[in-house]
């Protein structure tokens, strides 16, 4: 029996980046697979959804037209067009992540359920495979909350997940979102700008709960001025055919509802307990910070783990695991700047901790530095001013934590991760030049605003004009 050096359960994002990367180091790979090869991030999660996005961004862009000076227009909205073009979008990108692909970089890849046999050893299909090491990457899937009447609902009109919502063909004309997390805000937007009547059902009292509480009123805000109905602070009680009830009594109709409640951990039928590996209540497999399992020899990334559901978050586990599995090294993998983001309108980035975070952990030493995007001028320039930037800045000025709400977050945060990881102080973003005028100049304005308020204040003026006094009387005796 051939003996492999790394053996994969799961071709999502980590399975993929795990088994080129060894393979192009020279070991043998087996990628075992039970659907498609991409994962979640290309049929499910970002790929679809963003193409999706993009359409509806559009679409809002053409109605708001009036805001630039054009006339505005009505798109005319065709779902099952806009979902075949979400088709295309993917079928371009899954050439990158197909078997022949794969099997060209010298990735033996196999079709079927796998799980665990023996320490060592695991069945996939009609298969025994041996291994040296092996690699736990098998994703998560949408969570129903447990409301009465969900389950039952009609099967020719079940409730959609983010799993599902990719098959509708016509456009609700009436839609519930249950969960403003991310997922929920970026589906929320995204139907009502191509035309459904939305309300998002969120329990918590602010809406992207674990981000800033500016920002998550600032996407409810925005929600709201573009004809979402926002019901924050409840939920769900029980389904009634097409009317769910919510328990602070509101009754809302619909004609579809999407669940985007969050999502749990695939380990289920891994056979995790014969080889010792052990899970948490949610199933998420446990690791230590080298993305090891307490089975001898195993690892796990990505979703699985529980931690940041995020697909460059499992690209960045599997490129952590490589050298350790194959090669004994000790990588560990630290969270402390990975940043992520919620692509509604504004885009909604963060990297490190919040400001609540950031005084329970270091108390009075926290400042905090923030610029409006009302006074950036590109923002002023693309009549998208609704946003700001917001820098958390601790002892010695190290930054510790950054939100940026506002137009292309996602690619300022970007730089603000790089530094971050550095140990950057908010000094150093602030000497930095920045292209004038950009949507990024909002963190480098905070962190200008921010040095201005400490160096040069009342106190420093005390300070320096005497000095300047003194210079201007010593070059008047030369």
């Amino acid at each position: 029996m051939r003996r492999y050096d790394l053996a994969i359960l799961g071709a999502g994002s980590a399975g993929l980046v795990a088994a080129i990367g060894a393979a192009r180091l020279g070991a043998r790979v087996v990628l075992v697979e039970r659907e498609r090869t991409g994962g979640d991030c290309l049929w499910t999660g970002c790929v679809p959804s963003k193409s999706l996005l993009a359409t509806a961004d559009l679409a809002h862009r053409m109605r708001a037209a009036g805001d630039v000076g054009l006339a505005p227009a009505q798109p005319e909205i065709d779902l099952a067009r806009i979902m075949a073009r979400v088709r295309q979008v993917q079928a371009s990108i899954a050439v990158h992540d197909a078997p022949e692909r794969l099997r060209a970089e010298g990735v033996e890849v196999v079709h079927g359920e796998g799980r665990f046999e023996a320490p060592g050893r695991l069945v996939a299909g009609t298969r025994v495979l041996a291994y040296r090491r092996a690699l736990i990457a098998t994703g998560s899937r949408p969570v129903l909350p447990p409301v009465p009447g969900l389950e039952a609902m009609d099967p020719l009109r079940p409730a959609l997940t983010t799993d599902t919502v990719w098959e509708l063909d016509a456009l609700p004309r009436r839609l519930v979102v249950l969960g403003g997390g991310a997922t929920g805000c970026e589906l929320a937007q995204a139907f009502a700008r191509l035309g459904s009547a939305v309300t998002l059902v969120e329990m918590s009292d602010q809406l992207l709960s674990v981000e800033e509480p500016e920002a998550g009123a600032l996407i409810a805000q925005r929600l709201r001025a573009e004809g979402v109905q926002v019901c924050s602070g409840t939920r769900a009680e029980r389904l009634d055919g097409c009317t769910l009830t919510l328990t602070d009594g509101r009754r809302l109709p619909f004609d579809r509802i999407l669940v985007a409640a969050g999502r749990v951990p695939r380990s289920d039928g891994l056979g995790l307990e014969v080889i010792g590996a052990r899970t948490a209540d949610d199933g998420a497999v446990e690791v230590d910070a080298t993305l090891r399992t307490t089975a001898r020899g195993v690892f796990a990334a990505g979703d699985v783990t529980g931690a940041l559901p995020f697909t460059h978050v499992a690209g960045h586990h599997a490129a952590t695991v490589v050298p350790n599995a194959l090669f004994h090294a000790r990588r560990r993998f630290d969270p402390a700047a990975v940043p992520w983001v919620t692509f509604t309108a504004p885009e909604v980035a963060r990297v490190g901790l919040t400001e609540a975070q950031a005084r329970a952990r270091h108390g009075a030493a926290v400042r905090v530095a923030r610029h409006d995007y009302a006074q950036v001028d590109r923002a002023v320039t693309a009549a998208s001013t609704h946003g700001f930037a917001k820098l958390i800045v601790g002892r010695r000025g190290r930054l510790l934590g950054a939100t940026v709400a506002a137009p292309a977050a996602g690619e300022a945060i970007a730089g603000l991760a790089s530094l971050m990881a550095g140990g950057a102080t908010v000094g150093r973003i602030a000497s930095a030049v920045h292209p004038y005028p950009t949507f990024g100049e909002g963190p480098a304005r905070a962190a200008q605003e921010h040095l201005r308020a400490v160096y040069l204040g009342p106190r420093t003026r005390r300070l320096t004009r005497p000095l300047l006094a003194l210079l201007r009387a010593a070059e008047r005796l030369r």
